[in-house]
């Protein structure tokens, strides 16, 4: 009685700390409504998030994406629906289709690898200096 106890003990555990895979399209599942920010003296794009998308910020979730080495120096990368020659940036797609990634160390990953990046999911509606999806405490892998 006690190892079955024990058992369901440690797969709860386990079930309640893995993460959930999302897609570029769960991510697009976001509207946009332009706002004047006195501060910056201009008009910027701002989130309302789906309840889906709210019932996953705090969790671990997983996404695979095209790997962006912005500024290894500062700890700056992003994670890209498309490519970099078809990013976010260049006017390819919205906000939707980039995340920032937080990592404790320096990555070696070079610009353009596909990988799977797991991070617990921020949903950033109000600073402007950061992206609307941030995965802090990440952990990549090559999918290559």
């Amino acid at each position: 009685m006690k190892n079955k106890i024990l058992i369901g003990l440690l797969l709860t555990t386990c079930v309640s700390f893995s993460q959930t895979n999302i897609t570029w399209n769960d991510l697009a599942k976001v509207t946009f409504e332009e706002k004047f920010l006195p501060a910056y003296d201009e008009a910027f794009l701002v989130p309302t998030f789906s309840n889906t998308l709210k019932a996953l910020e705090g969790k671990y979730v997983t996404i695979k994406g095209y790997f962006l080495n912005i500024a290894p120096e500062e700890k700056i990368y992003i994670l890209s629906k498309g490519p970099m020659s078809s990013c976010f940036f260049c006017g390819v797609g919205g906000p939707e289709t980039a995340v920032e990634l937080e990592f404790d160390n320096t990555q070696n990953f070079k610009t353009d690898n596909i990988v799977l990046v797991t991070g617990k999911l921020k949903l950033n509606a109000v600073d402007v200096d950061h992206f609307n999806y941030i995965l802090t405490d990440c952990t990549l892998k090559l999918t290559q």
